[in-house]
């Protein structure tokens, strides 16, 4: 499994557990490990919360509206 098709599935899962508010968790925890000094899980965070937010604005967002 490549690295962007691993953070899908794991931004999926995330979503599916906690909701839209894991997208804003993820960059809150990307920013502390930036500020740590560990670029690298920093960037690995951002790639997750942004591939949730692909999720949500492609699935999650109507689902939501459906349901109120």
């Amino acid at each position: 499994m490549g690295a962007d098709r691993f953070a899908e599935t794991l931004a999926r899962t995330m979503l599916a557990g906690e909701g839209a508010a894991v997208i804003w968790r993820l960059h809150v925890d990307a920013a502390m490990l930036y500020r740590a000094g560990n670029r690298a899980a920093a960037a690995v965070f951002v790639e997750i919360a942004d591939a949730a937010e692909r999720d949500w604005r492609r699935c999650g967002s109507r689902a939501e509206a459906q349901s109120s």
